[in-house]
């Protein structure tokens, strides 16, 4: 038995029986009898399934074509080689974000230009994105150049943090002003509703990128996807996770057993498996109630600590449906005597598997190093990052289990509180 606080009863001070992870996939028996029925037919990879699941993807977001690929990082760097991305480019994108984020970039030799954030939703603040153009670029006959490095400016590329969607209109209106593209990193926003449009529609935007890793909305293990409705984008993206090659295996083999077939691109191997995409089939159509099931406990998160002065819950749009990959709140750190790394040490002793989202990409020792950036670069960031805490948030979880998490916020604030 947990004991309970004797002032406050909500609140659970003995750690849980069974520790709780910040995310976790849900897997039944649907989903282990479609990767089953993979396994017993002749096709494991580049077979049947790979198409059936990137039309089923494509139905469930809006757009005309969706290409499956083996991660979230691969479909970001399928849509910047696709957009002929590279040496001598700038992309406008977030610090706010997972490296992949910017790595992608720099995969194909281009440079990331960091803008900072909105300080509500921590979403890039377009208004940081016209400052930054207006400051550090100038025309030079079609292209925006770069006026310390040269650089043209080719794309923007906005995360839809944690679930809720950026200012997509404000951002393609500003990408379409300047003759630059715009990529989507929706790999938070599966299921995400932006102005009532679904995110992967790419109504603002060249390509939208998404995850299918074990925490994200559904799973095939590791597995991305980009949607476009372009369809030279498309066939070049294809073309690109297969080596740069212009068919692969299964085409090869209903073409009267021809065996010819040439690179024309320098690609990689960035293929996803047939039993993969059966099991993204399968937990395609549970998205759903792995939609509703998340909404549900974000509210109930935000019921029971609504009251709790030292955390920022996190923010909503009226004009926006979050899809509730992550819950991640932020402590007011002036109002409590501990920083955020003593809470999150004090969250997991209590058995709650916090995390944090994320250390802002320019602080990392790597583009320290190579781009020179220094903390106070983009302040918004980083006192975001410093104050954030991810707490659980996945379907499988009880209500119990939310009321001793939030209990426990409560119970560690209030202990701490100035």
């Amino acid at each position: 038995m947990h004991r309970r606080n004797s002032k406050n009863p909500a609140i659970v001070e003995e750690p849980a029986a069974v520790f709780i992870p910040y995310g976790r996939h849900e897997i039944d028996e649907d989903d282990i009898a479609a990767v089953v029925e993979v396994l017993r037919s002749d096709w494991l990879t580049t077979g049947p399934k790979v198409a059936e699941y990137e039309k089923a993807f494509a139905r469930q977001v809006g757009a005309q074509h969706a290409v499956a690929v083996n991660s979230g990082t691969a479909a970001l760097h399928a849509a910047v080689f696709a957009l002929n991305i590279g040496p001598g480019d700038d992309v406008i994108t977030t610090p706010m974000t997972f490296a992949a984020t910017a790595n992608c970039i720099l995969y194909q030799g281009a440079t990331p230009v960091f803008c900072d954030i909105c300080p509500d939703d921590m979403t890039i603040d377009a208004a940081k994105i016209e400052e930054k153009i207006a400051k550090d670029y100038e025309p030079d006959g079609r292209a925006l150049r770069n006026r310390r490095s040269g650089n043209a400016l080719r794309a923007i590329l906005p995360v839809h943090f944690t679930g809720l969607p950026a200012d997509m209109a404000a951002i393609r209106e500003i990408a379409s002003r300047h003759s630059v593209a715009v990529i989507e990193d929706a790999a938070h926003a599966l299921g995400a509703v932006y102005h009532g449009g679904v995110i992967g529609s790419c109504e603002y935007s060249e390509c939208a990128c998404f995850s299918t890793h074990p925490v994200k909305h559904i799973t095939t293990g590791e597995g991305g996807m980009v949607t476009t409705n372009d369809a030279v984008l498309a066939r070049r993206m294809r073309m690109f996770r297969n080596h740069g090659i212009s068919t692969d295996a299964r085409a090869r083999a209903g073409q009267e057993k021809k065996w010819h077939y040439e690179m024309v691109e320098l690609g990689f191997n960035y293929r996803l498996t047939d039993i993969q995409c059966a099991l993204g089939l399968s937990q395609l159509r549970k998205l759903p109630l792995f939609l509703k099931k998340r909404a549900e406990l974000a509210d109930k998160y935000i019921e029971k600590l609504g009251d709790v002065e030292a955390v920022v819950l996190p923010s909503r749009k009226p004009d926006r449906v979050h899809a509730w990959h992550l819950f991640v709140m932020r402590l007011k750190l002036d109002k409590i005597r501990i920083g955020r790394d003593e809470f999150f040490a004090r969250m997991c002793e209590r058995g709650i598997g916090v995390n944090v989202h994320y250390i802002p990409v320019h602080l990392h020792p790597y583009y320290r190093r190579r781009f020179g950036h220094e903390p106070g670069d983009f302040p918004r960031a980083e006192a975001a990052s410093a104050a954030a805490i991810t707490i659980p948030l996945f379907p499988a979880m009880t209500e119990n289990q939310v009321c001793y998490i939030a209990g426990t916020v409560k119970d560690i604030t209030e202990s701490v509180r100035d």
